[in-house]
């Protein structure tokens, strides 16, 4: 009768879908390497989405990422970690921000490490709070022997995306970020 039926969809995060293609073609950029990563964050979805809009907060809860500057125009100059103590930069524009929703971006040319991304806020179900998830495609520098070394060090991507999630669900919901470090103070003290 001319009815088209449409295959059933399902409502996790791209992240988690069973269409595998889904988390690379979110990225929408520059990357060989995909790595999505969701975490529940009981937080509203706004405050949630303003706080990371800011990006110069980022490194408050992103371990590798020293700065973020914003030279205007939805373009934005990085600085963050990279194997063996160096440092890697590039600029990145906005390219998608649906305020409370989603925020997107892309490398410029000539970036250290090409990449591009989007984080999408969604309400949990159940009013769990908020779905947080951070897709990210990037081209490691010197192809898989970079990628490997990046893991060896702890700097590559999948990794960090995970444990930055964390620190940002931790920092949202309890207002700080747990750490064992110890500083001098610290230290001092159990030396008594």
């Amino acid at each position: 009768m001319g009815d088209t039926m449409t295959p059933a969809r399902d409502d996790a995060p791209a992240s988690t879908s069973k269409h595998g293609d889904e988390a690379a073609a979110l990225a929408g950029g520059p990357g060989e390497s995909v790595t999505a990563k969701t975490v529940t964050i009981n937080r509203p979805r706004q405050e949630l989405y303003d706080y990371w809009r800011t990006l110069e907060n980022l490194p408050t809860f992103m371990d590798n990422v020293e700065e973020v500057q914003e030279l205007g125009g939805g373009r934005y100059h990085w600085v963050v970690k990279a194997p063996a103590g160096a440092h890697v930069e590039w600029v990145a524009r906005i390219t998608q921000d649906v305020p409370g929703e989603t925020i997107a971006w892309e490398t410029e040319e000539g970036a250290d490490v090409p990449n591009s991304g989007r984080v999408d806020f969604r309400d949990a179900p159940g009013g769990r709070g908020t779905w947080v998830t951070a897709t990210i495609a990037y081209d490691p520098p010197a192809g898989v022997v970079g990628k490997i070394v990046a893991k060896l060090f702890q700097r590559e991507p999948a990794i960090q995306a995970r444990r930055d999630l964390r620190r940002f669900k931790q920092l949202m919901e309890t207002g700080e970020i747990a750490t064992a470090a110890r500083n001098l103070r610290q230290l001092a003290e159990e030396m008594d």
